[in-house]
């Protein structure tokens, strides 16, 4: 059998080695254990103890002698139950330290096609509108197959859209593609593979080249500046 299975059980190397020797062997004493294993007596003593407090290991006294004997495999489940448990019961207090941490960074930086889904993601998971203006980017093309599964994760937690791009992008039918989504136009005369995202107390700035970049922002009153921005200039834009 493979030991290391045991192992993911929370079991160490020695007590793995030991709990399949008294499985095999039956009730034995600490002097035969180390025999068939190789372990040192000491080390045995040790390790059963352990295993006995685990509740994997139990022992029978015959002429003053200890024979010891594996408890029900069954046990194994039982111990993995146990710190899926305890995990459960520290959650709360692990989720508020990462959201300490995260409130601590104000600007991350991303780069490559796998690190933007992680922005995307975010946007999810916040799930406040978004308010996006740049070029139009056919991202499908840099970031292939993600975008349909993002629309579809959007949709169930109807996040709605709101998009603003130059004049030149109205003849891009794959805009009239996207779900939940406001789009308006406005004639601002230069162009650049960048889009601005707002939504919630963030600002992302994402460069779309084929290695794209992107720089998330997480600061209330630049996320309120660059939506105030957005909303003066969404009244001069035509649908």
């Amino acid at each position: 059998m493979n030991q290391r299975l045991l192992e993911q059980a929370d079991l160490t190397p020695t007590e793995a080695k030991i709990y399949l020797c008294l499985l095999e062997k039956g009730s034995i004493r600490a002097g035969e254990i180390s025999r068939h294993t190789g372990i040192h007596r000491r080390s045995v003593y040790d390790a059963i103890e352990r295993l006995i407090q685990k509740g994997l290991v139990s022992y029978i006294k015959t002429n003053n002698r200890r024979y010891y004997e594996a408890a029900n495999p069954q046990r194994l489940l039982d111990l993995l139950k146990e710190k899926e448990e305890n995990l459960r019961e520290v959650m709360p207090e692990l989720q508020l330290l990462r959201k300490l941490s995260e409130e601590k960074k104000e600007v991350l930086f991303f780069r490559g096609k796998q690190a933007i889904k992680t922005v995307f993601a975010d946007q999810i998971q916040a799930g406040k509108e978004i308010l996006t203006f740049g070029d139009a980017v056919n991202v499908n093309e840099i970031v292939k197959y993600y975008f349909p599964h993002f629309d579809k994760q959007r949709t169930e937690k109807n996040i709605k859209v709101r998009m603003m791009f130059d004049e030149s992008a109205r003849k891009e039918k794959y805009l009239k593609q996207i779900p939940l989504t406001d789009i308006k136009f406005i004639k601002k005369g230069s162009k650049a593979p960048v889009s601005t995202n707002i939504y919630a107390d963030k600002v992302s700035i994402i460069m779309w080249e084929e290695n794209p970049k992107a720089i998330l922002i997480k600061e209330a009153s630049l996320a309120n500046s660059f939506r105030s921005y957005f909303e003066f200039m969404w009244g001069f834009a035509k649908r």
